[in-house]
C-alpha cells in the first residue's frame, strides 16, 4: 500500500478560502444578505466536494510513472466510457449550471458553457498530472469533460425553467448576487422589455 495525501486537510482550507473570498467580495460590494451567502457555502462546498472526488487519491511514494503521459489520457471519445460513467458526469455538473446564473449579472447558457469547460478541463489537466507525476488515481477523459459541459448546460437549463414560474422567480430572485438578472428567455409573463 502506498501512503496517500489526505483529503480533508487539503480539501477543507480550499472550501474555506473560496467561502472567505466570496463572502469578502459579496461584503464589499454591499450584496451580503443570508440567501446570497448561502450560494456562496453551497459553491465552496460544491467545489470542495468535486476536486476531493476527482483529484483524489494523490500518492506519497508511489514511483512515479515511466509511461508515456499519453498512458493517463482518453482522447477517444465514447471507447469503453460506461453509461453510471456518463450519468455520474452529468450529475456532477448540474449544480454548477444553476450556481453560475445566480453568481454572474448576464446569465446566457454560453456563460455556463464556459465556466463547466474551463472547471472540467482544469479537472481533466490536474489528473493528468496528478497521475503521471503523483501516481494518481484518475485518468483525463474527453468524455469527463463532455458530460460535465452537458451537465452544466442542464443545470442552466433547469434554472431557467425555475424562473419561469413567478412565484419560484421570486425565491431565486433572492438568491441571485444580481438581482433581476435572469438567463435570457426567463422573463416573467407579462413583464416587457422597453
Amino acid at each position: 500500500m502506498f501512503r496517500e495525501v489526505p483529503v480533508l486537510p487539503v480539501v477543507i482550507p480550499l472550501a474555506a478560502a473560496v467561502l472567505g473570498i466570496l463572502l469578502w467580495r459579496l461584503h464589499g460590494t454591499g450584496r451580503l444578505t443570508a440567501p446570497r451567502a448561502a450560494v456562496a457555502l453551497a459553491l465552496a462546498v460544491y467545489a470542495g466536494g468535486v476536486v476531493a472526488n476527482t483529484v483524489f487519491p494523490i500518492f506519497l511514494d508511489k514511483p512515479v510513472s515511466s509511461a508515456p503521459w499519453t498512458a493517463h489520457l482518453a482522447l477517444v471519445p465514447l471507447r469503453d466510457y460506461e453509461v453510471a460513467d456518463a450519468v455520474t458526469n452529468v450529475l456532477v455538473f448540474v449544480p454548477l449550471g444553476m450556481l453560475v446564473p445566480l453568481l454572474t449579472a448576464r446569465a446566457s447558457w454560453w456563460r455556463v458553457v464556459a465556466a463547466a469547460a474551463a472547471f472540467s478541463l482544469t479537472i481533466e489537466v490536474t489528473q493528468l498530472v496528478t497521475a503521471h507525476l503523483l501516481g494518481g488515481g484518475h485518468i483525463a477523459d474527453v468524455d469527463d469533460l463532455v458530460f460535465n459541459v452537458l451537465g452544466g448546460v442542464l443545470g442552466f437549463a433547469l434554472l431557467t425553467l425555475l424562473s419561469r414560474v413567478p412565484a419560484l422567480d421570486a425565491v431565486v430572485d433572492r438568491f441571485r448576487w444580481y438581482p433581476g438578472s435572469r438567463p435570457r428567455g426567463a422573463r416573467l409573463a407579462g413583464s416587457r422589455r422597453h
